[in-house]
């Protein structure tokens, strides 16, 4: 099974201006090679990695992954092409096979196994895992609220509400059938905001995986002051 990392994000909110905001160190680790070690934990070690703003930082800190023992492919985004638009400029690294898709400026301990074997039980034709705000490392989070029924079944997305409305929170790590990549248009695009409600819309199946695994997303100093701290408190205890 083959992975992709989207790191191209710029990270203005965080005013870093020396390395892109994946490469911000959490736990003596970038939260870049932090995902990398997560999806070799899992046997996952075919990996491409999107990059746009301070590139050659991460190229030149992962190279071509021997040293973590995966194999790293780059996707360089001249310019910014959006969470799902990247997967277009990727389909000479993608097979006939479902892949993992990683935020790689979240920090996360999901058990990957487990996910995938709910995908595959579930037949869906994307798994995005969740976590319930009010129980994560931060629960000021803003990402996008999903609605799920119960059974699992994803039946609305928000994108940018994660902090304001009920609902469980995206964790940013996706299971993706191939054929999702039928509905990715040309130009940049969204998971969130076009291709997640254009698959609910044509009726196909996309299940919500709840994780109590914790998820620290690195979107402004304060969140991350913040989430820090209770990162720190749970090592403790």
């Amino acid at each position: 099974m083959k992975a992709l990392i989207l790191a191209a994000g710029i990270g203005s909110r965080l005013n870093l201006k020396d390395i892109p905001k994946p490469m911000y160190e959490i736990a003596g680790k970038p939260i870049l090679e932090h995902n990398i070690l997560l999806l070799k934990k899992y046997n996952v070690t075919d990996i491409c990695v999107t990059i746009h703003h301070k590139a050659e930082v991460i190229k030149n800190y992962f190279g071509d992954g021997s040293q973590f023992s995966v194999n790293i492919k780059y996707s360089y985004e001249e310019k910014l092409l959006g969470t799902s638009g990247a997967l277009r400029a990727v389909l000479w690294f993608l097979d006939k096979n479902p892949f993992f898709v990683i935020y790689g400026d979240n920090y996360t301990n999901i058990n990957l196994d487990e996910m995938l074997r709910f995908h595959k039980s579930n037949k869906s034709i994307t798994t995005v895992a969740l976590f319930d705000k009010n129980k994560s490392l931060n629960s000021g989070i803003a990402g996008g609220v999903i609605v799920i029924n119960k059974d699992n079944r994803i039946i609305s997305f928000t994108e940018g509400k994660g902090s304001q409305s009920s609902g469980y929170v995206n964790a940013g790590v996706y299971i993706i059938e191939p054929k999702v990549l039928d509905m990715i248009p040309e130009q940049p695009s969204d998971f969130g905001k076009d291709i997640f409600p254009k698959l609910l819309d044509k009726g196909f199946l996309l299940k919500g995986y709840l994780t109590d695994s914790f998820v620290l997303a690195i979107d402004t100093e304060e969140a991350l002051s913040v989430t820090e701290s209770k990162l720190k408190e749970k090592r403790k205890s």
